[in-house]
């Protein structure tokens, strides 16, 4: 089934989108901060010219809902971003919903999740619209400045108001489009990546006690120094992980802190907050046993090391039907220049795929580029992308189960 979307509308919707909170060549609108706010507001606006019926609900959700009886198509993704990032990031899959609920005219409802970047949560808003956040966890969210969850809805205006749950019998299922964040696509010359599965990711704070002392008196024999049990560790986490990982798993040391960090102290506690990712659960088990068995090992040095879980995401297969779909019209529109593959990063679909039918679309990222202001998409593969994603919309909706 083909379509025909508006590419000159789409491109001026998500500039004009950029230009709330625009940094250099980016944007900067991190959750619930008075860029991100003005950018939910925004949409709604645009929402109500296309036709829907939007709600801004109490965890910051923006939902269009169009009129009709269902089963509905729901669209969607995020409109936050990471401090000074790119400007497509999350923005490119709302405004392809925006399009092709103004291009099809009925079935399609829109969504924009609050807070899949995680400043204050992991998939705070998709989890929440899917009945997956209990208040208990609100009340103990807080992002990186120490504002909680409950401070930055009161800020933002949207405490009080009601929760959106899904209702599933609304919704024949999720699209969700997004650029690559990765190279493959550019690197191999195709235009449309469908996506097989999500990764999950596991997520841990190692924290190293020692002692703190003078670095000129305190002889290196008796020292117990966390900064160096972090470094070990790390090490062993890289000479270990590869012996066990399969062909896509990736793991990262994030962040390193060293306490009080100044130079001429011998560190007396040190923390490291470190995460694997891969779509394999037997394979991410397997990885939490090597990790908790190199931290055993690191206890029997001079410093005391604990690990503590900070959350995970459950890896999610996309359904094959709609796999399908999309590729049907990426073949229509780009014919041999499609690949299904693998997410290596994780998105809201993986949430809405515990409660309905769900899919994802890529287009290239210049570069493999995201997470910064340099982040880029060719405009003739965001409208093409744009295009092959109505006419999955319109394959989805036209069938009769």
């Amino acid at each position: 089934m083909t379509t025909s979307i508006d590419g000159d509308r789409l491109l001026r919707d998500l500039r004009t989108l950029a230009k709330i909170g625009a940094y250099k060549t980016g944007v900067h609108r991190p959750t619930y901060l008075p860029e991100d706010v003005e950018s939910r507001h925004w949409l709604a606006a645009r929402m109500t010219d296309a036709g829907l019926d939007p709600e801004i609900d109490g965890i910051g959700n923006v939902i269009g809902r169009t009129r009709g009886a269902g089963p509905h198509l729901l669209l969607g993704s995020h409109v936050e971003t990471q401090p000074h990032a790119g400007w497509l990031d999350g923005a490119l899959g709302v405004i392809y919903g925006l399009e092709v609920a103004r291009t099809l005219g009925h079935g399609i409802n829109v969504a924009a999740w609050a807070d899949e970047e995680g400043h204050f949560g992991s998939f705070i808003g998709s989890r929440s619209f899917c009945g997956l956040l209990p208040e208990a966890e609100i009340d103990t969210c807080r992002n990186r400045d120490g504002t909680t969850l409950r401070e930055a809805l009161q800020q933002a205006g949207f405490a009080g108001r009601p929760r959106a749950v899904v209702d599933p019998a609304r919704y024949r299922g999720y699209f969700e489009a997004h650029i690559e964040q990765g190279a493959e696509l550019e690197d191999s010359g195709r235009r449309i990546g469908i996506v097989t599965a999500i990764v999950g990711s596991h997520r841990f704070r190692i924290v190293f006690e020692g002692v703190q002392n003078h670095a000129g008196t305190t002889r290196m024999a008796i020292r117990k120094d966390a900064g160096v049990a972090l470094v070990h560790l790390a090490s062993a986490i890289y000479q270990r992980f590869p012996e066990v990982a399969g062909p896509r798993t990736v793991w990262t040391t994030g962040r390193i802190t060293l306490d009080p960090g100044a130079p001429s102290i011998v560190p007396g506690r040190a923390e490291m907050l470190f995460q694997f990712r891969d779509t394999d659960p037997a394979l991410l088990a397997t990885l939490d046993r090597e990790l908790e068995t190199l931290v055993a090992e690191a206890t029997r040095g001079p410093c005391t090391v604990t690990i503590a879980e900070r959350g995970q995401s459950v890896p999610q297969a996309m359904d094959a039907g709609f796999q399908d779909a999309l590729e049907h019209a990426a073949e229509r529109r780009a014919p041999g220049l499609h690949v299904r593959m693998p997410s290596g990063a994780g998105h809201d679909a993986q949430v809405l795929a515990e409660r309905m039918k769900s899919a994802m679309q890529f287009v290239p990222s210049i570069g493999g580029i995201s997470h910064h202001y340099a982040e880029n998409t060719k405009d003739a593969d965001i409208v093409l992308g744009c295009q092959v994603f109505a006419d999955a919309a319109a394959e989805i909706l036209a069938r009769s189960d």
